[in-house]
């Protein structure tokens, strides 16, 4: 162990605007304050004018270390010190995996045997044991318990954890400090730790200062299930997961549903082929490389150009950890 102490609570309810505050505080000496990027040739293409705040540029590449940072901070001692484990295809495994490094302690992985293969090499190459199931949701949960159960490690679920999606709100308190009076925030939907966190800052955010942002989820069109679940109410699951955007696979959870449903003002879908035109112009006009599931926002502006003309819009870049053998351009 490190020695460095673990020191924030347990959260056991959804986080408040000060909590997430107080997680920002605890969590900036472990992470980057990222920067926000502008290109006109993109609000020429789109007719909005957009910002982007780039999580690509974040530890490990992506937003995810915010969350499990904030998760392991956290924990007691006792529970630090015997390990950390969770389930993920690639960017929760690296943030679990950094958080454990950063800590002094241990951390073992389930990732699906076909996750993305520079994912797998990053995480291992933190120092995470990588332990391999099948790519489906039953394995994952079944592997993890059965680590936890065997060596009394501590489970940091990717997005089902207040403290973990408290971490990923931080995002959100940055890029409202770094880009004033925007009229909305778009960010993609997974699991829901990152849009349910966000949606509570921007909701808080609202309240203090007076302001009237929206906030919009945005997942592929082939895994809809937020989409669904947002419109009537009730958790969906995802029929299919043949989408391009690797980190958007999972259903939406049962502690980040009831916030987005409460905090959210839509949820957005992108046709696949409008997801791999987005990434492409990020890539042209912005000059970074991001993943397709970051590219999830800018392709449902795209498809909605008439609700979005001119409007000053925020965008989450959640991460860049694409394997540059295949991309899809």
């Amino acid at each position: 162990m490190s020695g460095k102490k673990t020191c924030l609570p347990l959260l056991k309810a959804p986080p408040s605007l000060e909590d997430i505050r107080r997680v920002h505080q605890e969590i900036r000496p472990y992470i980057h304050h990222t920067p926000v990027l502008h290109s006109s040739g993109i609000d020429q293409l789109t007719g909005a004018e957009i910002y982007f705040k780039c999580e690509n540029f974040q530890k490990i590449g992506a937003f995810k270390i915010r969350g499990a940072m904030s998760a392991a901070l956290a924990l007691d001692k006792k529970k630090l010190k015997k390990g950390l484990t969770t389930h993920s295809s690639g960017n929760h495994a690296q943030g679990v995996a950094l958080a454990a490094k950063l800590l002094g302690t241990d951390a073992h992985i389930v990732m699906p045997e076909n996750s993305v293969a520079s994912k797998m090499k990053a995480t291992r190459k933190l120092g995470a044991k990588i332990i391999t199931c099948e790519p489906t949701s039953q394995a994952r949960e079944q592997t993890v318990i059965q680590l936890m159960t065997k060596k009394g490690l501590t489970y940091i679920h990717p997005y089902n954890d207040f403290n973990v999606l408290a971490g990923q709100g931080t995002i959100a308190l940055e890029f409202l400090e770094q880009q004033d009076n925007m009229d909305c925030i778009l960010a993609p939907v997974s699991g829901g730790g990152l849009l349910s966190g966000v949606s509570i800052v921007v909701k808080g955010w609202n309240k203090t200062q007076g302001k009237n942002i929206s906030v919009f989820g945005t997942e592929p069109k082939r895994v809809d299930d937020c989409f669904r679940a947002f419109y009537s109410g009730k958790l969906k699951i995802n029929k299919r997961t043949d989408t391009i955007c690797d980190g958007l696979r999972a259903n939406i959870g049962f502690l980040t549903f009831p916030i987005i449903l409460r905090n959210t003002n839509g949820i957005f879908t992108a046709k696949e082929k409008t997801i791999i035109q987005a990434m492409r112009m990020i890539w042209e006009k912005l000059k970074i490389i991001v993943e397709p599931s970051s590219a999830v926002p800018l392709a449902s502006v795209l498809e909605n150009k008439k609700i979005f003309k001119g409007k000053k819009i925020g965008i989450i870049i959640s991460g860049g950890n694409v394997d540059l053998n295949h991309l899809p351009f």
